[in-house]
Parts: C-alpha cells; sequence; structure tokens
C-alpha cells in the first residue's frame, strides 16, 4: 500500500493540538520526532513529553486528498503552519526493518541475534532476540555499553537486577553468561511481557522474574544494571541501590556524555565509582558497592 505523510514543524505548545487536528481530518497515524537532538526523560505509562521543537508527522493513504489536510489545519490552527509533504516509497516496512537487523558481537563471547536470522557462531554466548514492542535489540549506544560491561563480569551463580528491563536483553544476556536469577523491573506490561516471551525463546523463563515496580519482592542482588535516563537514575538512586548488596557491583546508562558527572556525582557517596565508558554521546557509569 502506498502511503502519503505531512511533517509539521511544532512545539510544546502546539504538537497536542495539531495531532488532534490531524485526526479529526481522517489520518490513521500520528507520530511525535524530536526536531533539535533535544533528550526527553522517560515518560511515565500513558503520558507524552514533547520537545521544544517537534515533528508532528501524519501518515495518509496516498489517495487521501492533501489539500482538504492543509486547509483543516490551516483553518482551526491558532498558529502559523510550516510544514512537508513527502509520498512514501511502497514497502513492507516491518520486512525493511527486520532486513537491516543483523547479528552484533560484544566483547569476546556475546552475540545478540534477531530471532529470524542464522546465528553466527554456534559456539558462542548466543541471546535470540526479537524485541517486538519494547526498547532494546543491542543497537543503541546505551545497550551496547551495558552489554560489553556484562560479558566482561563473572555472573557465575550471581543474582541479577535489570532495571528498567524493556525487551530483557540485558537480563538473558546475563543468564547466558552464568548469572543464576535474574530480576526484571519495568513501568511497562509490555516491557515485561517482551521480557518474558524472549526469556523463553532463549529457554531461560525459569530463571528470569518480571515485576511492575509496585509488585516486586523484597531481595538483593549481586549485580544491577539500569539501562535508563539520568533523571531517572538520580531521582530513583535510593531504590536501585537499595537492590545492591554490599560489595555488589552497578553499571548504569542511558546518560548522555555531559550528564554522566551529574550521575556520577549522586552515586558516589554510596558506590566506588571506577569507570565512565563512553560510546559516540552516550556514556555509562560503573563501580562498586562498599
Amino acid at each position: 500500500m502506498a502511503w502519503i505523510q505531512i511533517r509539521i514543524h511544532a512545539n510544546k505548545e502546539t504538537a497536542d493540538n495539531l495531532s488532534d487536528l490531524l485526526l479529526d481530518v481522517g489520518c490513521p497515524s500520528v507520530t511525535f520526532m524530536d526536531g533539535s537532538n533535544n533528550p526527553v526523560y522517560e515518560p511515565k505509562p500513558g503520558e507524552v513529553i514533547f520537545w521544544p521543537d517537534t515533528i508532528v508527522i501524519g501518515l495518509f493513504d496516498a489517495a487521501h486528498d492533501m489539500d482538504v489536510v492543509v486547509a483543516y489545519l490551516k483553518a482551526n490552527s491558532e498558529h502559523s503552519l510550516t510544514y512537508k509533504i513527502e509520498q512514501l516509497e511502497d514497502k513492507d516496512w516491518e520486512r525493511e526493518w527486520m532486513d537491516n537487523f543483523h547479528p552484533i558481537k560484544f566483547g569476546e563471547r556475546l552475540w545478540i541475534c534477531p530471532s529470524w536470522r542464522d546465528i553466527p557462531d554456534p559456539d558462542a554466548v548466543n541471546v535470540l532476540l526479537d524485541p517486538g514492542l519494547a526498547f532494546g535489540t543491542g543497537t543503541h549506544a546505551t545497550t551496547a555499553l551495558c552489554l560489553k560491561w556484562l560479558e566482561s563480569q563473572d555472573l557465575s551463580g550471581k543474582t541479577v537486577v535489570d532495571f528498567g528491563c524493556g525487551s530483557g536483553i540485558l537480563g538473558i544476556a546475563a543468564i547466558k553468561l552464568g548469572a543464576q536469577r535474574v530480576i526484571g523491573i519495568d513501568i511497562d506490561p509490555q516491557a515485561l511481557a517482551a521480557s518474558l516471551d524472549n526469556a523463553q525463546r532463549n529457554g531461560v523463563a525459569e530463571q528470569l522474574e518480571v515485576y511492575l515496580p509496585e509488585d516486586q519482592p523484597d531481595f538483593s542482588a549481586d549485580i544491577v544494571v539500569a539501562n535508563i535516563l539520568a533523571q531517572p537514575l538520580k531521582e530513583l538512586h535510593e531504590i536501585i541501590l537499595g537492590f545492591l548488596k554490599p560489595h555488589g557491583q552497578i553499571a548504569m546508562s542511558g546518560i548522555l556524555a555531559e550528564q554522566a558527572q551529574s550521575v556520577a556525582d549522586v552515586y558516589a557517596p554510596f558506590v566506588k565509582l571506577d569507570e565512565i565508558a563512553q560510546q559516540g554521546e552516550w556514556t555509562r557509569v560503573s563501580g562498586s558497592k562498599p
């Protein structure tokens, strides 16, 4: 099926209204995109946070009369309209994404492999992944930084917390690398479902437990990995550190380079920090609890 899209420049105040107008005029799908590389902190379930420079994208059937759409937007918007209309190539977009998701190696022995592709090295530690609707494929620098850190640790017989588990990629990798038990925690029920599905795919479902924050039991762990964002890492530091046993190790990511020191400063009174690793604009902060 062929599609056409309209891209409209907006801001925090106008994005939501433009979305409503697009839906009113028959748009079946509206998405939002950052127009100026401004990071946004992780929203709560059901919450939408807009960027100062937001691109509102409305997707229509190619046969739709876009003159009618533009006229409706101009007539009902209180602000001037800056937009671009683009024809989209007719292709299977899900297949396009699948074709471009390849196995990736982390460290000396860990591979993250899409579940629909052949495993490059059967003798390696292989995690088969289908992320579904949850975040975490290994292609993002924050996930890669955490996977490299996990691959370098001795996880044999350890209990690991995957805080903000997403697709379950970090927790499943930890089990494949020797962890005895992993507890995944996430605010999104879809993330918990994706984690369990991927754990089943990898034959480690009995070693993975997943919880919403309000349902998690009391426990302590040898290792905590938290790949969320800088602000929630700071705000939730007491909770995150509460999972960690004395002498346990922690790695945190989802942190832009310019935010790394502020995160380190919050954890420094409680953790002996040993490394701030960087990949592109993202960093990982790690250390151990005295």
